[in-house]
This record gives structure tokens, C-alpha cells and sequence, in this order.
């Protein structure tokens, strides 16, 4: 019997690694500078931008600038990257191994909260909040809200939401944090740099992530010339929320 060599799936090459294995959970479930990084993970800023310059390199990893501060940069873990990765992985090793998705199940009595927040809560947080609730059907409370909330929404964003997911939000007004201030909040997410730094307080108890997305409306031009951009964010955000419901679970 000849025993076939095959090359061990990238995949396995750079998540085998320990500390490329951290950097990636750290970044599953958030976006963090590499400070951040530093920090969480006990380690120099060299070997962390080493490992995630070869997580980069490999595809699971990706950099943006940050728009509170253009000097710096936030990282994602592209997680459906990584599900093609991993299940490409299993069927090298053989056939009847892949990912098998299960759909979650949530606890009617005691629903998880989830609260969006962006700068001015007329694009990137009111598409994560109507997103959430389209993906579980309502069974979480989602709510957005903006630090420094504009007049109305973004026509894009709510063409967007119509056009490409069948959701009416023409009807809804942009809303200020501090109309929220005496709510409690399972998550709060930041979708945008600037209102990152700014955003109070929720309690303890409350978990926190940040989702650095660019803001859809400042990619110049007229709507026609944005809705692009639009486009894009929605689909990025839809992702994230793809990933982000499975961890809103209560066992049952």
C-alpha cells in the first residue's frame, strides 16, 4: 500500500501556530488594534504584527484604517474565509468531514439584548439592528442608536435594506444614545471608530465588541454615486451578524 503524500491545508499551517491561534480567537469576536493585541495576549508589538501579518498574507486576516485616528488600524478575522478554509481542511483529510450548521436556539423568557451604536445612526448601526432582528426573527431585542445622531436616515440605507433584504425601515428616525442611557444591554456594539471612544457605559455584566466599518456616506458623491458603498457595508455587517447569533444563544 503506497501512502499518498498531500501538503498540509494552509489553514492548518496558520492556525496550528499558538499565537496565531489567540490572535484569531481574540479577533473572532471583535476588531482590535494592535495595541489591544498586545495588551490581551501578553505579548511584544513585533511578534504580533509578525503572526498577523502572515494571518494577512494567508487571507484570514484583513486591516482598516481607523476613522477616529488615520495613524492607526483595526484588524478582522474574516470568519467565512476561515469556514471555507476549515471546511476545505476536513474534506482533505477525508470526504465526509465538513461544517454542519445548526440553527440556534434562543430563550423566549429571557431574550438577548443587543444594542448597535454609530456616530450618526442613520447607516451602519439602524442595517446591524434591522439585520439582528431579520436573522432571528425577532427573538432578540435589537436596538440602535447614534452619539451624535443625524436628522433622518440615510435614503441608502434604507433603500439597501428594501432592495437587497426586503426590509422597510422608512418609517424610523435616527435615535441618541442618551435616550437609551437607563436601558441594560447583554452586547453593545460599536460600528464606528469614533463612536467608540465616546460611547458610556453600560453596566456590568455587558459585553462589548467593536466592529470597525467605514462610515458608507462619506465615500463621496451624490447618493446614485454611494449607494455602492452601501451596498458593501450591508453585506459586510450581514456577515457579521451571520457569525455574532450563535454566540446570543441561551441554552434551553
Amino acid at each position: 500500500m503506497v501512502l499518498v503524500r498531500q501538503p498540509v491545508p494552509s489553514f492548518v499551517q496558520l492556525a496550528a501556530h499558538p499565537l496565531r491561534w489567540q490572535l484569531m480567537a481574540a479577533l473572532s469576536g471583535g476588531d482590535y488594534r494592535v495595541r489591544e493585541m498586545v495588551t490581551l495576549l501578553g505579548e511584544s508589538q513585533n511578534l504580533i504584527s509578525y503572526h498577523l501579518r502572515l494571518l494577512r498574507d494567508g487571507g484570514l486576516v484583513r486591516a482598516t484604517r481607523s476613522s477616529f485616528d488615520g495613524r492607526d488600524s483595526y484588524y478582522h478575522l474574516d470568519l467565512d474565509c476561515c469556514a471555507e478554509m476549515l471546511t476545505g481542511a476536513g474534506a482533505a483529510l477525508h470526504p465526509a468531514l465538513g461544517l454542519i450548521p445548526t440553527a440556534p436556539q434562543f430563550d423566549s423568557q429571557a431574550p438577548a439584548s443587543v444594542l448597535f451604536v454609530c456616530t450618526g445612526n442613520s447607516a451602519r448601526s439602524v442595517i446591524a439592528e434591522a439585520l439582528l432582528r431579520q436573522r432571528t426573527n425577532g427573538r432578540v431585542e435589537a436596538r440602535s442608536a447614534g452619539t451624535r445622531p443625524k436628522p433622518i436616515m440615510h435614503p441608502n440605507a434604507v433603500r439597501v435594506l428594501r432592495e437587497e433584504f426586503g426590509i422597510d425601515i422608512s418609517g424610523q428616525n435616527p435615535r441618541h444614545l442618551d435616550a437609551l442611557a437607563d436601558h441594560r444591554f447583554d452586547t453593545v456594539i460599536t460600528l464606528c471608530d469614533k463612536a467608540r471612544e465616546v460611547c458610556p457605559e453600560f453596566g456590568e455584566g455587558t459585553r462589548w465588541i467593536h466592529w470597525s466599518i467605514p462610515d458608507p456616506s462619506e465615500a463621496g458623491g451624490t447618493d446614485e454615486d454611494t449607494y455602492p458603498a452601501f451596498h458593501t457595508t450591508a453585506a459586510d455587517i450581514d456577515t457579521r451578524i451571520r457569525y455574532l447569533v450563535p454566540n446570543l444563544t441561551t441554552e434551553t
